[in-house]
């Protein structure tokens, strides 16, 4: 019986933190080629989870930049889709329901460590990456016998589980718990066979954060598998985040997609680009007269 693959279905996930640069055009052109390529479709959603720095400008900014890039979608914000809304903050509900089931089977435990404590008590793990977790508020393994013996969660007591209609701050973190010494294997698109140890390349992670939004690890999950994303594609910043998130769509008992990621790109220091950092953003080249050929000539 021969199987048939599903239609292909990529994304471009931004967030509307700052102006988009040329990292981001490199990496969301990919996606853009890659589903031509594919003839399938191309979905935008806007991944507007930080309440700080998410700004209405940057959301303007970063639909305009696109679009005179040449990148063209078929779902999002803007254009609708049968999988609405494409707008991350808006699908709180589908982000609830995926955390209750990992509190209902015990995979997630509140947390009160700050990241001064983790920083000054935690091993560094992959460079660039965050901390490994010490596992302070960690509760008994939930994979059994656990060799560093009990440990009681000292904020169990005074953390508040989140609600679809918050009234109160939780005042933890809820970290999803890791099988310390399981091995995490993937084949990439670009970079091909990975594999990223559980408890050494990352620890116990955060899902749902202490001012009552998810974490980026379960947000896109959830999201990809709503959305019937069949493919990733995004910077090799994230290979170690695909470990985490393969972790999660096990415990969801979801099917993940394929991931493709792309490399970096840098200043003339060899610094990786950020949103803090201006004259790469799109804007900025925008305004000193860069043409789009110009700049999809100088992507990987």
């Amino acid at each position: 019986m021969r199987i048939v693959a599903p239609p292909y279905r990529g994304r471009i996930a931004p967030s509307p933190t700052g102006y988009l640069h040329l990292g981001h055009a490199q990496t969301f052109w990919t996606a853009y080629q890659r589903a031509i390529r594919a003839e399938g479709t191309l979905v935008f959603r806007n991944e507007d989870l930080d309440p700080q720095r998410c700004r209405p400008e940057f959301v303007a900014a970063m639909f305009e930049d696109l679009r005179w890039l040449g990148i063209q979608w078929q779902e999002g914000p803007d254009c609708g889709g049968p999988f609405s809304p494409y707008t991350q903050s808006e699908r709180r509900l589908m982000h609830l329901e995926a955390f209750e089931k990992l509190r209902e089977t015990s995979r997630v435990y509140p947390c009160a460590c700050t990241r001064q404590e983790i920083r000054q008590a935690a091993p560094s793990g992959i460079e660039g990456e965050e901390p490994i977790y010490p596992g302070k508020c960690r509760p008994r393994s939930f994979f059994g016998s656990d060799p560093a013996g009990p440990r009681s969660s000292s904020s169990s007591g005074k953390c508040f589980a989140p609600a679809a209609e918050p009234k109160r701050s939780l005042r933890c973190n809820w970290r999803f718990q890791v099988e310390d010494g399981r091995r995490i294997a993937f084949v990439d698109g670009r970079f091909g066979p990975q594999s990223f140890l559980a408890g050494k390349d990352f620890g116990d992670f955060v899902v749902w954060r202490n001012n009552d939004v998810p974490a980026y690890q379960l947000a896109v999950v959830v999201d990809d598998q709503a959305m019937k994303i069949t493919e990733v594609v995004r910077g090799a910043d994230l290979l170690v985040s695909t470990a985490r998130q393969l972790l999660l769509y096990e415990a969801l008992g979801l099917a993940p997609p394929q991931f493709y990621h792309g490399p970096l790109v840098t200043d003339d220091r060899g610094v990786r680009l950020a949103k803090r950092f201006d004259s790469l953003s799109l804007r900025e080249l925008r305004r000193r007269g860069a043409v789009p050929a110009s700049l999809i000539e100088t992507f990987h």
